[in-house]
């Protein structure tokens, strides 16, 4: 059982149905909503097949409606059992997805009009990432300005595979926009389906889409360091949520190898890539495709090269592990500690604010 007071990087509120974000559009949107019929979707993005096992443990499901659309729920299920100190919302949603980008930016500021009266504003513990149209780098930068005044929004909330690389110069607005708020990047595992999730084509199975997902994650590192992001931007922390975590170890040790045979060609890159991921790379612990026994488990960790890289997670609703056993096993004591509260607030600023009256101003 995780002790209380920790810090859980990762649950996801899902949005119940596009209806229940009219009252967050504005009146031309919520219009232009009416009139193409849009409200009778719900725009749901969850790669999860609904009745999986994966998508929500049987006591977690709802008895209408879709899992995690629910506060009271979300408080009994998770917040008043697991006592955690403070959780970060992270909604997945079809609004990132949009090939229009004034509807995309549209719904991510209605989203997170939502968060602020549905979720934030009921439940103190409760922060949240700042949902962005991912496609539209000016739109996004926007929007991460209009919500960083509510200092319980602590993240910008980014897919790992979108039409460009994340490390493009295309997206540069949002890192700087991030970055002068203190605002870490959120790569959360997902498409918007520009390209195929896989280097070899669509696939024809969830599997398929599922185990990609490191791919992408590896990608997404890949055009950050080989952009410069890390050097334009200084300050700036990148989160990798639902990223697993076993991958990276070989994937660092890949760019590595790489690197000092090419290191002419990036030249802002003057130190081993995986030095950099260590310093401004986190990853969440959920899921954690863990070994099966103590001692690979500690040769991963060996390999990670960091006690800093973990953040605490839970994934509400979806459930990878048993019970209420979000972390494996064999884990030493100074590094749960780590992993649970220090790296979290470490890595989010925003989490050591005490409530202010500009927060209260939002409530």
């Amino acid at each position: 059982m995780i002790p209380a007071g920790a810090i859980d990087c990762d649950l996801h509120p899902a949005v119940p149905n596009t209806r229940a974000l009219l009252p967050y559009l504005d009146l031309y949107w919520r219009e232009h909503v009416l009139r193409r019929g849009m409200e009778r979707d719900n725009l749901e993005a969850s790669a999860f097949p609904p009745a999986a096992p994966i998508n929500a443990r049987p006591d977690w499901q709802p008895e209408t409606g879709l899992p995690g659309s629910s506060l009271p729920e979300m408080q009994a299920h998770l917040l008043n059992r697991l006592r955690p100190r403070a959780a970060i919302c992270n909604v997945i949603h079809g609004a990132q997805m949009m090939m229009s980008e004034d509807l995309s930016a549209a719904l991510c500021r209605a989203i997170n009009n939502w968060l602020v009266a549905e979720w934030l504003d009921r439940e103190p513990r409760l922060r949240a990432s700042i949902v962005v149209p991912v496609h539209s780098p000016e739109l996004a930068a926007e929007e991460i300005e209009r919500r960083a005044t509510d200092p319980r929004f602590i993240q910008v909330l980014l897919l790992a595979m979108t039409e460009m690389p994340l490390g493009r110069r295309m997206m540069w607005p949002v890192y700087r926009a991030a970055e002068k708020h203190g605002l870490p990047i959120g790569i959360h595992a997902g498409s918007s389906f520009r390209h195929p999730p896989s280097a070899g084509g669509w696939g024809s199975f969830y599997l398929e889409d599922y185990v990609s997902y490191a791919q992408g994650f590896a990608a997404a590192l890949n055009s950050l360091l080989a952009e410069g992001v890390f050097q334009k931007f200084p300050d700036l922390r990148v989160v990798l949520i639902e990223s697993g975590v076993t991958w990276l170890p070989a994937s660092m040790w890949r760019i590595n190898k790489t690197w000092r045979g090419v290191r002419a060609e990036v030249p802002w890159l003057d130190r081993l890539p995986s030095d950099i991921l260590r310093e401004r790379v986190r990853l969440t612990a959920q899921p954690f495709d863990a070994p099966p026994d103590a001692a690979a488990l500690a040769t991963l960790l060996e390999q990670l090269g960091s006690d800093d890289m973990l953040l605490f997670a839970t994934d509400y609703p979806h459930w990878h592990y048993d019970g209420d056993e979000a972390l494996p096993p064999g884990l030493p004591a100074a590094l749960m500690q780590k992993i649970l509260v220090d790296n979290p607030l470490a890595t989010y600023p925003r989490l050591a604010m005490a409530a202010t009256p500009m927060q209260e101003a939002h409530r």
